[in-house]
């Protein structure tokens, strides 16, 4: 046991020395100063402005999750792109929780991390991008679904794209109410009921699932769901399950679906 313990201490001491840079705020309306790990291109002073990506982690993670599934820095190395990697704070969901005025997610995403971003770092604005896994993809997907005249483009891997699905699940109620007394508000968070905000803006977003994942039918829904809207959607199934071995290689395909989006647009 001490042994695993080392082990996860010296990867998340790993995950913070890799980093460019690490921003803490704290504010009120969240449970914990938050810790976000920003990277950003090696050699970037010859850079003018930069694509963005936030990575958000899963239930029960943190802000260094990302970095240890994967090497983040490569990832910025290779794309140009700054990477941003806040903190879900454990099971937030990344929501405004209407029960607990301390866990107020999107209040801290939209008021205070992305000001800051753009403040501090040189970012081109017309293309930013926000992925994540399980909770993470959930909160990637409806933060974009939400929001898409910020977001070029949204990804999520092995993602609770419907929260409907799991009612009794991951501390979910805690933040939204039981599913029978508040299905609105359950529906209002849920990726798969906010996909018309983007029928007709020629938006194209990518989500994958692992075959022998639990989440697999609700994110062939979603496929479904996209069908049915016309909505351009690149959807990847694939041997896998909900494991950070399958979220180590499945993130590749976002960086390069990403990176296709902004070479197209050039």
């Amino acid at each position: 046991m001490k042994r695993i313990v080392f082990i996860i201490f010296f990867l998340l001491l790993t995950g913070n020395v890799f980093a460019q840079d690490t921003l803490v705020i704290n504010k009120p309306y969240i449970p914990y100063p938050d810790t976000t790990l920003i990277f950003t291109p090696g050699n970037n002073s010859q850079l003018s402005e930069m694509p963005l990506v936030f990575l958000l982690n899963g239930w029960s993670g943190n802000y260094a999750q990302w970095n240890i599934i994967t090497d983040v820095q490569s990832y910025s190395d290779k794309y140009k792109m700054i990477i941003v990697c806040p903190d879900g704070f454990y099971d937030s969901w990344y929501l405004d929780n209407p029960f607990e005025p301390r866990v107020q997610f999107e209040r801290f995403f939209w008021k205070d991390l992305v000001p800051k971003i753009l403040q501090k770092y040189k970012v081109d604005t017309t293309k930013i991008f926000i992925s994540g896994l399980s909770m993470g993809g959930h909160g990637a997907m409806t933060l974009f679904l939400k929001h898409p005249d910020f977001f070029l483009s949204a990804g999520s891997t092995s993602g609770i794209l419907d929260l409907t699905a799991f009612p009794e699940k991951w501390g979910i109620k805690k933040g939204i109410g039981n599913y029978k007394d508040f299905p609105k508000v359950w529906k209002i968070n849920s990726a798969i009921y906010l996909l018309q905000n983007i029928v007709g803006m020629n938006k194209q977003i990518i989500f994958d699932c692992g075959t022998e994942d639990f989440s697999y039918d609700v994110n062939n829904h979603f496929r479904a769901k996209c069908r049915k809207l016309k909505i351009k959607a690149t959807f990847i199934s694939q041997p896998g399950n909900h494991s950070p071995e399958y979220w180590h290689h499945s993130i590749k395909a976002h960086f390069e679906f990403f990176n296709n989006l902004i070479t197209n647009t050039k």
